[in-house]
């Protein structure tokens, strides 16, 4: 039995059983790819918890722990992944399941069940939403009893400073429960990635989350003030303050660390006004190099919108209606003190510079009497499109669809999407005999752009596991050789190793390993992340 009053969530789909679509709905949208594409494909029934037939645990909590650890099919399976189980569920694909899922209630319980673990050398994994992409909450195969710790108890906005605009919060919040907490109070975190409505404040401390603000403040880091983190050896907290020059920050050890070195039980973050005043424009260029030269202009004036999404023509015209002849530059400021009517209009002025086109009357300002923003025209059509909702219509019916992200200065960036764009395509075509790909901006900086590449096609006959594999393979090592990172946002988790190592420094990874050993001496905590054990 779940431990959670909350609406409980699906093992398949990214969202609630609630919002699961039927059998029946799968089986029409079957029918309907299968005329479109001139090929027959059928929905498979898809398993539930109470179906599954998972390995029986190989251990027991004490007594002194057993009222608040599961050890039912749904909590290990759904355990068993992050957001990318929905394959493994399809095919009821659970091979290793944690034996025990705990959901402490209190630092007290935390301690001992960490206490348990360590003293036995049981392998513990920290979870907080389970949005992970990239096998960061996966339990390893290679080691014995696996405890997943799951912090959605620590749910609460604990403490409120005002003056400073901070609030102490614990790190297993949700983010809308972490707005609804906040918004009686008159502020926001404002930090909204694409996961918010099924991710934690600690998940994104130890994952360097990425939120929708495309310029200044953009990563979880920018708004930590300090953080408390349970690990083997004991407590490790760092002093609350806006900024210190004595040595290497210990919150920048936490943020990141993806649950490697201790549990993060609660963070000081950095709050602010909720904004009431706004203003957005969505700019159409000729061409995806006119776009990405104007956005590049924009972070270098150092407007700070809130929003600055620039849209290949092929994302354009899938996602906000456009004609897959023009990129789509979305732009939005907001304040909680001033009108943006003058930064939306320096904006547009660079933009236009640049060849893109806006009608006057498309610029759309709200000085703080509540007008809607970004509802309509190609800006509405992509914000209706962006955020996932539910999904699962098409499971199980073999399309394929990923996404990859990385950043690169802007010297090298018309190259890197070049090659990328050349070597992905490429993958498509001699795996899966064809597909789509496209890019946006989802975070810009003032020395280069943060892109997302998103691709489709239909998996062939076959494991599509290495078909996955294969592409994912392809796409990484074309990144690490044009030079960007592995990751912008999505963290390393187990899937990006490979290309983390070529990454990171060699000395930094001794570094770390000796940081772990001194906090984690019997490496239990999600061995394999980051670095070896």
């Amino acid at each position: 039995m779940s431990p959670s009053s909350r609406p409980r969530r699906s093992l398949w789909i990214f969202g609630f059983e609630s919002e699961e679509p039927t059998y029946e709905q799968r089986v029409e949208r079957a029918a309907s790819v299968s005329q479109r594409l001139g090929v027959t494909l059928t929905a498979p029934r898809i398993p539930t918890a109470d179906d599954l037939e998972l390995r029986a645990p190989r251990i027991k909590p004490p007594d002194s722990l057993a009222a608040f650890c599961f050890q039912d099919n749904w909590e290990r399976a759904y355990h068993s992944y992050g957001a990318d189980r929905s394959s493994h569920a399809i095919y009821g694909e659970y091979p290793n399941p944690p034996d025990i899922v705990a959901h402490p209630r209190d630092e007290a319980e935390l301690e001992a069940i960490l206490s348990w673990c360590s003293d036995n050398s049981y392998c513990a994994i920290p979870y907080g939403g389970g949005s992970t992409v990239v096998e960061g909450v996966t339990p390893p195969g290679d080691r014995g009893p696996i405890v997943t710790i799951d912090m959605d108890r620590f749910d609460r906005v604990l403490e409120i400073d005002p003056i400073s605009r901070a609030a102490r919060i614990q790190a297993g919040i949700y983010g809308p429960d972490l707005e609804d907490q906040l918004r009686p109070h008159g502020f926001t975190l404002r930090h909204f990635p694409q996961s918010f409505a099924h991710s934690t404040l600690g998940g994104w401390i130890a994952t360097r989350s990425g939120g929708h603000y495309a310029t200044n403040q953009t990563h979880i880091d920018d708004f930590v003030e300090s953080t408390r983190m349970l690990t083997p050896r004991g407590w490790w907290e760092s002093r609350r303050l806006p900024g210190s020059g004595a040595g290497p920050s210990p919150d920048r050890m936490v943020i990141g660390s993806e649950g490697i070195l201790g549990i993060i039980t609660e963070a000081w973050m950095r709050i602010q006004a909720r904004p009431t005043f706004r203003a957005t424009a969505g700019v159409s260029f000729p061409s995806w190099e006119a776009g990405y030269e104007a956005t590049r202009r924009i972070a270098q004036a150092k407007l700070w919108p809130a929003n600055l999404r620039l849209l290949d023509p092929q994302l354009a015209a899938g996602s906000a209606g456009m004609d897959g002849t023009r990129a789509l530059l979305i732009i939005a400021f907001e304040s909680a003190e001033m009108s943006q009517r003058w930064a939306i209009g320096q904006a547009v002025e660079l933009a236009r510079a640049a060849g893109g086109l806006i009608a006057d009357d498309e610029i759309v300002v709200d000085d703080g009497t509540g007008a809607p923003t970004g509802r309509a025209g190609a800006v509405g059509a992509w914000r209706d499109a962006f955020i996932p909702r539910g999904g699962g219509i098409a499971a199980g019916l073999g399309m394929v669809g990923g996404t990859f992200e990385t950043s690169i200065t802007w010297d090298r960036w018309p190259a890197f999407d070049a090659y990328v764009r050349e070597q992905t395509m490429k993958a498509l075509n001699e795996i899966f005999g064809g597909g789509t790909l496209n890019c946006r901006f989802t975070h810009v900086y003032t020395d280069g752009p943060a892109p997302y590449y998103t691709y489709s096609g239909a998996y062939r006959a076959g494991d599509w596991r290495e078909q996955d594999r294969q592409l994912k393979k392809a796409a990484s090592d074309a990144i690490m050789k044009m030079g960007g990172t592995i990751t912008h946002h999505h963290a390393v988790g187990r899937q990006h190793r490979p290309w983390y190592d070529q990454q990171r420094p060699d000395l930094f990874a001794e570094a770390l390993r000796a940081a772990k050993r001194t906090l984690d001496p019997a490496s239990i905590l999600n061995p394999g992340v980051l670095i070896d054990p």
